[in-house]
């Protein structure tokens, strides 16, 4: 991965405990290109291991796009460059913008997205791993692939489904039609649809209600629990994997803390760290080596 000093693409800074992550690429309506999204990786991992991070915010630099698509000037080889088919017929290709969003999932801490003006293609799918969306009322959304003669990527046939359901993922997809963001203001696509102007502060003003009130380890193991949830079988199943959860918490400094600034009417000063001091049994669902 490139180091932060070697960033051209994006922007990384930290301010208050909120990791502000910025597709720097306002030329070219930030489309993304590879050493974009590898960039982009960096400054998640980045921003997971630093206990000074508790939210993080990815937007685009611009008046106008947060993310046009992948950057296809080159031509036909633009969606994955050259030499890809022989990758494919080996077996080890990996599409890039997957590769963006499985970072997104891997992490602790959460991540909101600052949909500053239009997102197309990869611009809105690697949105969908995030844990939330404020997108600006004028900006254009499309899922456009089936136009391109291409599928859906970055794992969206898995995100998008269960953040609209089946059903309205089908028809975005499907038709491939461009949209504005107000039209799905109400399918669960977006948590908030505001003015362009007010993207960034409505991102920030979240981010910072979750980094002053919260527990970092509760961020981490809640985040957990709400996404390895969806691939759970049933409520018992989950309910064995909260029980884990609230028994481990409860017992831990966080909790006392918790219930003494609550009692004492004042903000909490949490301690335990994302990084360093998750259960042992943290990651449940992977499988245990052997």
């Amino acid at each position: 991965m490139l180091a932060a000093m070697e960033l051209k693409e994006t922007r990384y800074e930290v301010v208050d405990q909120i990791a502000t992550i910025t597709l720097n690429r306002p030329e070219a309506m930030n489309a993304l290109t590879a050493r974009m999204g590898h960039e982009l990786v960096s400054n998640l991992e980045r921003a997971d291991g630093d206990d000074d991070v508790r939210v993080v915010i990815v937007t685009g630099e611009g008046e106008k796009a947060y993310c046009a698509g992948a950057d296809i000037s080159g031509g036909e080889s633009g969606f994955v460059g050259e030499g890809t088919a022989e990758r494919v017929r080996l077996g080890d290709y990996r599409d890039g913008g997957g590769q963006i969003t499985l970072a997104i999932h891997r992490m602790r801490k959460p991540v909101i997205a600052a949909i500053n003006g239009h997102a197309v293609g990869i611009g809105i799918t690697m949105t969908l791993a995030m844990d939330m969306r404020v997108v600006a009322d004028d900006a254009k959304i499309g899922f456009v692939f089936a136009r391109r003669g291409i599928v859906p990527e970055a794992a969206s046939s898995f995100f998008l489904t269960r953040i609209v359901g089946i059903s309205k993922a089908a028809e975005l997809c499907y038709t491939g039609r461009v949209f504005p963001a107000t039209a799905e203001k109400d399918s669960g696509l977006f948590n908030y649809v505001v003015p362009r102007s007010e993207v960034l502060a409505k991102a920030n003003e979240l981010a910072r209600e979750i980094a002053e009130n919260t527990s970092g380890v509760s961020i981490a193991l809640s985040r957990a629990m709400l996404w390895h949830g969806l691939a759970v079988d049933d409520p018992e199943t989950a309910h064995l994997i909260d029980s884990k959860c609230v028994l481990w918490t409860s017992s831990n400094a966080d909790a006392a803390e918790g219930v003494m600034s609550f009692l004492e009417k004042r903000k909490p000063e949490f301690k335990l760290s994302p990084s360093r001091d998750m259960p042992e049994f943290y990651p449940w669902w992977v499988a245990p080596k052997v």
